[in-house]
């Protein structure tokens, strides 16, 4: 864990979140809260629990990815298809703060859960609901993954080099950005309720529309002047120079399109003439030319080491950057002072290396309070806080409703 003294109170020390989703996006969600000292309540079904307990690479049974998305958080196992197991839903509900879901539009409905239902309940309570197109619409009821939002929302059109296939970030970003999004709207609908008299209400985070909300210029350049930008593999069009630049052993990527930054470059590889050169004095200038300024970059490149090159761009004060593996990352000093690789004791016994907490708060800094839990853990604890003896648990276990 962490070797700092977890501050009292956390950031959000008194809130309780009852997280119903699975996968990426509420899960990830729910974790950011956690982390900031939310009590995260975990819903999972009975017998497999969330499915990424079982994605990717396993160690002792689990998922070491699991050990991240669920840290700080207390799982309780119930069986949703029966009734006794969703009045128990409703009565932990009722004691929140904050609802995250993230099932197809019309499932917590269907559980006699919905909005209206649950606020006659609870009318404090803040309902985060992340889908894949939204609670609303002609799309709403249509399966959607991360990647489908990312497909909608415009950036798998960019993510490839010119004329050959799109491919996807190397991560599940549509969901990460949808749990932000959310992340952000749970805090804005705390807020509001602290200050303006109390009443929840409901966020609606749709997985493409959190992709679209970060695809910058993209629809105002198609409105002002028809323009439908197009994948341009590692540049970055319209912005000169940034791109990726081959080395003897590997790739570098430089940002160089600051005008002085531009200048100071072009001073480093050799290249006064293009430093001085008048139509280059601007990005507007520099972007008409960008080839060119490409190709000198790269001549230049090509024949240096990616650790001659950084060395050298660092003297001159020239953004550039290495592509870090996992291996990169983790020997990097500058993760390791910045506490962004932490050790994590898991419930199986072992130790895993695991990423740190961002934001990063002065005062009220996320901590890793508890690793992820089994499967049911705190299932009879988190029932027992909810007022049921242990003659009811024990009962509730019997029929299969809980485990």
């Amino acid at each position: 864990m962490q070797d700092t003294v977890t501050p009292t109170p956390a950031a959000l020390a008194g809130v309780r979140v009852i997280e119903m989703g699975q996968l990426i996006a509420g899960p990830f969600c729910g974790k950011t809260l956690g982390e900031f000292g939310a009590d995260v309540v975990k819903i999972e079904a009975t017998g497999t629990g969330d499915p990424l307990r079982n994605w990717r690479l396993i160690k002792e049974g689990t998922s070491v990815w699991w050990q991240v998305q669920s840290r700080n958080k207390r799982s309780v196992a119930l069986d949703l298809r029966q009734a006794e197991a969703q009045e128990i839903a409703r009565r932990l509900i009722a004691e929140a703060d904050v609802l995250i879901e993230n099932f197809r539009p019309g499932t917590l409905e269907g559980w006699g859960m919905s909005p209206d239902e649950l606020h006659a309940l609870n009318p404090g309570l803040v309902i985060l609901r992340i889908s894949g197109y939204g609670q609303t619409g002609p799309y709403r009821d249509l399966p959607g993954f991360g990647v489908i939002g990312e497909a909608m929302g415009g950036l798998r059109h960019l993510t490839a080099e010119p004329g050959r296939v799109p491919v996807r970030v190397g991560v599940s970003i549509g969901d990460t950005l949808a749990a932000l999004h959310g992340a952000i709207g749970v805090m804005m609908a705390l807020y509001h309720r602290k200050v303006n008299g109390g009443a929840g209400q409901v966020i609606d985070v749709a997985l493409h529309e959190a992709v679209f909300n970060c695809m910058e210029s993209l629809i105002p350049e198609y409105s002002a002047f028809g323009a439908v930008r197009e994948a341009a593999g590692s540049a970055l069009p319209g912005i000169a120079p940034s791109n990726a630049y081959p080395c003897q052993d590997g790739w570098v990527l430089v940002a160089g399109n600051g005008d002085s930054i531009f200048k100071r470059l072009m001073a480093t590889i050799g290249r006064d003439d293009l430093a001085q050169d008048a139509q280059l004095a601007d990005n507007a200038g520099r972007v008409a030319r960008v080839a060119e300024i490409d190709g000198a970059i790269g001549a230049w490149t090509r024949e240096r080491t990616v650790a001659q090159v950084m060395e050298l761009l660092a003297a001159a004060r020239v953004p550039a950057g290495k592509v870090y593996t996992a291996r990169d990352i983790a020997e990097d000093p500058h993760y390791r002072a910045r506490d962004m690789l932490l050790t994590q004791r898991t419930r199986d016994g072992y130790d895993v290396t695991v990423p740190g907490i961002v934001p990063k708060l002065s005062g009220t800094p996320g901590t890793i309070r508890t690793s992820a839990p089994r499967l049911g853990d705190d299932t009879d604890a988190v029932l027992a806080e909810a007022g049921l003896t242990a003659v009811q648990i024990a009962l509730l276990r019997s029929k299969g409703v809980i485990q």
